[in-house]
């Protein structure tokens, strides 16, 4: 019985050591038990043909496998650590397989984003290589037309008025007068050439001192600093240049009339207006004032006329009264400036355009408009106050005499009105303050007048235009002036000038926008 017990259990043994080996591994060496575990077979009672076997239970066989197993499988790992874990290696090369793509990935990111970046230094470059050759093209303009300035001056009777004797000295000496003329247009270059001509002059006159023959040296000194002394003063005028354009002028004048036509289409259509006018001693008053500044023929239409329904009218007279306001402040030398003081000099510059050249009124207009507001510095916020409490006062004269119940004569009623629209009138009076500054002291190659016509003169269509063109013919009066106008005058030179033809070139940029007599047959037929 022990004998074929032993047998089966060997062959339990072999089946259950295969097993764990093909679940184990699959090249799991079976020499690893005869080779290693040699010594401890000879004493293990598998066969019938041991002399002394020993009787073990089933418990004992199974233990002892276990332990033969465990032994065997750390003898196998400590030899190949790999060969217990067949996918150890499968995720090592997976790992790095995945760090090697974060990395390929994040590469690719910063090359794009590198790209990117210098795509847009490129697109910033060309703009740059733009505005650059841009400046480049305004400045070779700029330097074009100075260069034909200094022609002009240098070949004006002004610049050559030596006395006698120093155009004999010079005719004796031709090389010296090559020097002279050489330094003289040194001076007139630039300021920066100043000093090369300072070191210049002072080697010529110790020249001139050290030759014992020159008989006029003081002469010939005193004329070289009257040279220098000119030129220096011309170089202002030279070197000076428009901060404003025509067109950016244009736009400032359109701008402001579209301030004044919104305050009066807002303030009109606020009020309200009744047939019945008191007669009263502000009415009157009120409507001699109208009549002195717009003409008699609008002040009797605003009186005499019903605007319940329609007040287009009082519109047309509030924009006609802001519009006189502000042309008359422009015209002006200085605005806010002591009226006896504006009336002389605007006398000295009228003279001054018409008998200097261009560049020297200009300069002496913009240096003198601009040391007056230096020593009073708030003459500028003064002008500004008194400009839009003339206009506040001015219209509401025109509501007055309009039939007006709202707002009424009383002072509540007025100072509502000004709460209500201050701060849109206040932006129209330093619109006109900002435009005064940059006609008188930022513009040097011309002078620009803002213009507008007078009431009750005939209409002309090449000065002026009719605001109503398209509904009848413009062969009328002019009842008021809507909209500004804006004109360039420009002293040409003496030698493009001939003795029979006028000076000044005027020329009319933008027509004043007029309203006709004949508007009341537009807007009320009857």
């Amino acid at each position: 019985m022990l004998p074929i017990a032993n047998l089966n259990l060997k062959d339990l043994y072999q089946s259950t050591f295969e097993f764990f080996a093909s679940r184990i591994s699959p090249s799991f060496p079976f020499s690893a038990f005869s080779a290693e575990d040699s010594a401890s077979d000879i004493s293990f009672p598998l066969t019938p043909r041991d002399p002394t076997p020993r009787n073990l239970s089933p418990d004992e066989e199974s233990a002892s496998l276990r332990d033969r197993l465990d032994a065997a499988e750390r003898t196998d790992y400590s030899h190949n650590p790999s060969s217990c874990n067949p996918s150890f290696g499968a995720s090592a090369a997976a790992s790095t397989l995945y760090s090697m793509r974060r990395e390929h990935d994040a590469t690719k990111n910063e090359l794009s984003r590198t790209q990117a970046e210098v795509a847009r230094w490129e697109e910033r470059c060309k703009t740059l290589e733009k505005a650059l050759k841009e400046t480049r093209d305004i400045l070779k303009v700029r330097d074009q037309e100075i260069q034909v300035l200094k022609e002009r001056e240098r070949h004006s009777p002004e610049r050559h008025r030596p006395s006698t004797h120093i155009d004999r000295r010079r005719s004796r000496d031709p090389a010296r007068q090559r020097s002279n003329s050489s330094q003289s247009q040194q001076i007139r270059l630039s300021a920066d050439w100043s000093e090369i001509h300072d070191d210049t002059l002072s080697q010529t006159n110790g020249n001139h001192r050290r030759n014992g023959s020159d008989p006029h040296p003081d002469n010939m000194s005193t004329v070289s600093e009257e040279e220098r002394a000119q030129s220096r003063s011309l170089e202002t005028f030279l070197n000076k240049i428009d901060l404003w354009s025509g067109a950016q002028v244009i736009q400032a004048v359109q701008d402001l009339n579209s301030e004044i036509l919104q305050f009066a289409a807002s303030a009109t259509e606020l009020c309200t207006f009744s047939k019945q006018r008191p007669n009263s001693a502000k009415v009157t008053q009120a409507s001699s004032e109208v009549a002195t500044r717009l003409g008699a023929a609008l002040s009797r239409l605003l009186a005499t006329r019903d605007h319940s329904q329609d007040p287009m009218l009082v519109q047309l007279a509030l924009q006609g009264c802001i519009s006189y306001c502000i042309s008359r402040a422009l015209s002006s030398f200085c605005i806010g400036y002591q009226s006896k003081a504006n009336i002389t000099l605007t006398q000295i510059y009228t003279h001054m355009f018409h008998s200097e050249p261009q560049p020297t009124s200009s300069r002496w207009r913009a240096l003198t408009h601009k040391h007056i507001h230096e020593l009073h510095p708030e003459l500028n916020e003064y002008a500004i106050n008194e400009m839009t409490e003339t206009i506040f006062r001015w219209s509401l004269d025109i509501f007055l005499i309009s039939g007006s119940t709202n707002p009424q004569p009383n002072p509540a009623s007025r100072e509502n009105f000004r709460a209500r629209f201050g701060a849109q009138v206040k932006r129209i009076s330093k619109a006109a303050c900002r435009l005064a500054q940059v006609t008188k002291e930022e513009i040097m190659s011309a002078n620009f007048e803002v213009i507008a016509a007078d009431s009750g003169q005939p209409f002309d269509g090449q000065e002026m235009m009719d605001a109503f063109e398209d509904y009848r013919s413009s062969d009328d009066v002019v009842l008021c002036t809507t909209e500004l106008g804006l004109r360039c005058s420009t002293r040409k030179s003496t030698s493009d000038v001939s003795a029979s033809e006028e000076s000044i070139d005027r020329r009319i940029l933008l027509r004043p926008k007029v309203v006709l007599e004949s508007v009341v047959e537009v807007i009320d037929p009857r």
